[in-house]
């Protein structure tokens, strides 16, 4: 399965009433949910690479903490002469962009699903984040 197979079923996926659907075989594992965010379907594809959309997570605790749902590099400029999307301390709003993460060559904006404080980032610019790994802590207002 190729990244134009996983984009074209994606598609279909996406327009379709299911809620869930995963697929196993020839060593890549794909799984597809709208569960995790009700607005847009939130791929995850198995073995070298990974598509997806950001999933967050609340830590029940304290500060809502918003874990990557691929496995990519970490940005937080939209390119090397650029400003930061957003750093510790910046006050966000939902939906803002707070980094993006390469994957397949391909880069995904990661939006922040809460308005709040970003208190700490968790990963360093550059670096491979896995799946489900948290990025940033957000003080919700």
């Amino acid at each position: 399965m190729n990244e134009a197979d996983i984009e074209r079923l994606l598609e279909k996926f996406d327009q379709s009433g299911l809620q869930e659907l995963k697929i196993d075989g020839n060593g890549v594992d794909v799984y597809f949910s709208k569960l995790a965010n009700k607005n847009e379907a939130t791929p995850v594809v198995g073995s070298d690479s990974q598509l997806t959309n950001p999933v967050a997570s609340v830590n029940d605790c304290e500060n809502y903490k918003l874990k990557a749902s691929m496995v990519g590099l970490v940005y937080f400029a939209p390119g090397p002469d650029k400003p930061a999307y957003k750093a510790v301390g910046d006050h966000v709003k939902r939906g803002e962009t707070l980094c993006a993460i390469e994957a397949m060559k391909l880069i995904n904006e990661v939006k922040s699903p809460v308005t709040g404080t970003i208190t700490k980032r968790l990963v360093n610019d550059g670096e491979m984040v896995e799946f489900d790994q948290p990025m940033f802590e957000i003080k919700e207002d």
